[in-house]
């Protein structure tokens, strides 16, 4: 990705810096697959996949995912893909928050941002999937259906059994259809 990077927008929480200070979402660079890995490995709840699977999916997702930064630190992020079956459809694969930064709503102000993007590109649907005890995605994705004004379906997806290690099941959720970006459908 060469230039300027587009901007998703900041504010300024308290008017200091820190971990109260801007918070800037924008496109990802290949170097803040460093930090993506970082927070992922550090949240203890998310899938910790190769430092190697960040800096791809920052080159070659970069128009599906979105990073927050704080004072020019990446301290959260949103990855997401184009599901090749259902061009419809923006997959979340993980969304993480530097754990000096929750409670900040940058995992919301994340999928806004992702949605801006790419409802104009006639996406109408978000999928993701979420283990039955993360209470916070569940939460986190049930209020963008609320406040997006449509459905959210979910059910099984891969069964714990599927997985050839001790991974939990995965439920899908589906979120559409969606109307354009900040609008109810």
């Amino acid at each position: 990705m060469t230039g300027e990077k587009p901007s998703h927008g900041s504010d300024e929480l308290d008017g200091t810096s820190g971990a109260a200070g801007r918070v800037e979402i924008d496109a990802p660079a290949v170097s803040d697959g460093q930090e993506m890995y970082r927070i992922t490995r550090d949240s203890g709840v998310l899938d910790v996949n190769s430092s190697y699977v960040y800096l791809l999916w920052c080159r070659d997702f970069a128009a599906t995912s979105l990073v927050a930064r704080a004072d020019g630190r990446v301290v959260g992020f949103v990855t997401g893909y184009l599901r090749p079956d259902a061009p419809d459809t923006v997959v979340v694969w993980q969304i993480g928050v530097d754990a000096a930064q929750r409670g900040r709503r940058i995992a919301a102000r994340l999928l806004d941002g992702l949605l801006s993007e790419v409802l104009p590109r006639g996406i109408r649907y978000l999928e993701t999937t979420i283990t039955a005890d993360n209470t916070a995605s569940v939460n986190l994705f049930s209020a963008l259906a609320r406040d997006r004004g449509t459905r959210l379906t979910t059910g099984e997806l891969f069964t714990a059994r599927m997985f050839p290690d001790t991974h939990e099941g995965e439920d899908l959720y589906r979120i559409g259809p969606l109307g354009t970006a900040g609008a109810p459908v």
